[in-house]
Order: C-alpha cells, then sequence, then structure tokens
C-alpha cells in the first residue's frame, strides 16, 4: 500500500492515543462512591473514540514484527510500552502504568468489506485497575465503520455495544451503547452514545449521554454536569492529518530522549519519519525495504523451525481462559540499566 495513504504515525502509538484523557481515570481513583467512580471509567472508555472524526482520510502504519514504542508523560503521571508481538495475525499489546492506574490491552483487528463500507472489528479486551481501591475493570471495544470507503465523501461512526465489569466486585456494572445512526436521520442524531450504570439487582443508578466527539453529561450526579468533553483541536490541525495536539507528541523525537530508546522504537522507524517530512517517494522506497526485511526475517526463523518471542511481552490466559499478551516487566529495567544501547537489538529497518 502507497505511503501517501497512511497517516505518520502506527497502531502502536494510537494505542497511546487512547490514554490522552487520563486524568479522567485519575479522577476516578480519588472519586470514593463506585457508582460514581464507574461514569469516570465509562467517559474514558469513550473518550478513546474522539478523534474518529477528524482521522478517516488516512491509515496508520501497520507495525512491523518486533517494534516498539514507549510515552513517558512526567505532565501526565503516566509512562507506556507497547509491542508488535504477532504478525499472523496482527497483534499490538501496550501496558502503562501511573501512581494512580495500570492500563493495558492487546488488540488484534478483523475487516469487513461491504462494498461502499468497510468494518472494523476489535477483538480483544481493554483492562485498568485502580491500586486505592483494588478495581480491575475489563471491557470491549465496539465496532468502527468507514463508509464510502472509495469516495473523498467518506465518513466514520462506530456503534455497538460495551460492557464494563469490575472484576473484583459485582457491586456494579456499566452499559454503554453507540447508536447507529439512521441514513434518513439528522446530523444532530449522529455519533449519540447512551450510558447506564446498574447496581447487583439490575437497577439503573446513574445515566449518561452525549455524542462521542463533543462530551458527555450525567445528570444523575449530586450535581448534575459535563463528565467529559475533548480538548480543542489546534490550529491548522486539517493540514496535519486532523491530528489533536496530544496525536502530535507522539512521534516527537527530542535529542536527549533518543540515546534511551531501542532501536525498534516507532519514533526512529524512516519510512515514517519520511512521510512526516513530506518525502513521500522516499518513504514509498523505504516502506518497500522494511516490509522485505521483515519477510526475510520471518523466512529465516522458517528455516530454522523458531517463531519470534516478543521482547517486553510474554503470552498468558485471562480469567476467561482467552489469550492475552501481558507486560514481563523488564523494558523499564533494561531501560534504565544496562541501556537498550548495551543490549543486542534486533534489526527491523
Amino acid at each position: 500500500m502507497p505511503a501517501a495513504l497512511n497517516e505518520p504515525v502506527n497502531l502502536l502509538q494510537r494505542l497511546c492515543e487512547e490514554l490522552e484523557y487520563s486524568e479522567l481515570l485519575d479522577t476516578a481513583s480519588n472519586t470514593a462512591d463506585p457508582y460514581q467512580r464507574m461514569i469516570y471509567i465509562a467517559a474514558f472508555a469513550i473518550s478513546g473514540y474522539s478523534t474518529a472524526t477528524f482521522r478517516n482520510r488516512y491509515k496508520p502504519f501497520n507495525p512491523v514484527l518486533g517494534e516498539t514504542y514507549e510515552c513517558v508523560r512526567e505532565d501526565r503521571g503516566f509512562r507506556l510500552i507497547s509491542e508488535q508481538v504477532c504478525h499472523h495475525p496482527p497483534i499490538s499489546a501496550c501496558h502503562a502504568e501511573s501512581d494512580n492506574f495500570s492500563f493495558w490491552q492487546d488488540q488484534r483487528w478483523k475487516n469487513k468489506f461491504w462494498g461502499k463500507s468497510l468494518e472494523i472489528l476489535p477483538t480483544g479486551m481493554v483492562n485498568v485497575t485502580l491500586s486505592r481501591y483494588g478495581d480491575h475493570y475489563e471491557w470491549n471495544k465496539v465496532v468502527t465503520c468507514i463508509h464510502n470507503v472509495l469516495s473523498q465523501q467518506r465518513y466514520l461512526e462506530h456503534y455497538g455495544e460495551v460492557t464494563i465489569r469490575n472484576l473484583k466486585s459485582d457491586v456494579c456494572t456499566c452499559k454503554i451503547t453507540f447508536v447507529k445512526s439512521r441514513y434518513w436521520g439528522s446530523d444532530t442524531n449522529k455519533n449519540e452514545v447512551q450510558g447506564t450504570v446498574l447496581d447487583q439487582s439490575g437497577s439503573v443508578i446513574h445515566r449518561f449521554g452525549g455524542l462521542w466527539h463533543e462530551g458527555i453529561f450525567c445528570d444523575t450526579l449530586p450535581t448534575p454536569q459535563c463528565v467529559w468533553k475533548p480538548n480543542p483541536q489546534p490550529e491548522d490541525y486539517l493540514l496535519y492529518y486532523g491530528f489533536s495536539s496530544f496525536a502530535m507528541e507522539v512521534n516527537e523525537l527530542p535529542p536527549d530522549l533518543k540515546p534511551f530508546l531501542p532501536p525498534t522504537d516507532s519514533r526512529l522507524r524512516p519510512d515514517q519519519r519520511m512521510l512526516e517530512d513530506g518525502q513521500v517517494d522516499e518513504a514509498d522506497r523505504k516502506k518497500d525495504i522494511i516490509e522485505e526485511i521483515q519477510r526475510e526475517r520471518r523466512k529465516e526463523l522458517s528455516k530454522r523451525g523458531e517463531e519470534h518471542v516478543p521482547r517486553f511481552f510474554k503470552k498468558a490466559k485471562d480469567h476467561c481462559g482467552r489469550d492475552v499478551w501481558l507486560t514481563n516487566d523488564t523494558y523499564w529495567k533494561l531501560r534504565e540499566n544496562p541501556g537498550f544501547a548495551n543490549t543486542e537489538n534486533i534489526t527491523l529497518w
């Protein structure tokens, strides 16, 4: 696929973008009431979809097997590591931690092409723990559909049901509906989301709703309020792939950061950087070379009867017996000592 159809970030960095509104998790960690706490968890789950309104023209780069990405946000109090752990099927795993929460997921996607539209069906689960209360929240993701996929008039929507459960407590659950738009409906009905927080008996304790690209309001709190609304888009965002300010920051490479990164970090991927710098033809050629390196590496492993072993994640089973990828807690230790410049690293590009 030509590099010109991509945006200059990849799926590992897209996982990090879901933490743009991590302050909702900080608020949840400081909310004693479990029903109100669930509202902030739900708002966080919804917030990850908000930038999609402006990101329907290009697709992110697919990470190559073994590619990694780190994000350290001292201003937000979290750090994240992600890695492409599998190629067939493609699986991207990430883990973030802060004083208030841990966040992890491994995502795999299935695509369905319907002629004029493309459905993207994620199959992994999202996990958040709040150490203060011992909570472990888990939820699924909804379908993303790109309409008029072959036209300049394409647009994007999300639809489906999300169920949030606290695996450590059955005090409450949350159900969220991303409403599928009606072809004959007005624009005011697009992107609608509705949610409820339920107690053990199934009675509704809180209701909330809004539009996933504009904000969420809850009128059943002691003080009715807007629980979340997206940050304003930066000036000229349409000239920069529709990126939010946070998205613009994920590919920054300050000189003082580069020595600490492993050579597999997405910031160092040359075709992606060339595209960001406007060198489209060069990005195309380099992208072909990188993909060929990946194919040759897989062939060599196959000849030796070996499989790729992810460096920073390990395969495990969750409480339902599903395969999941969890951090092996080595990334930050190796980063500190002996440093990635002093370790053996695979060559990806």
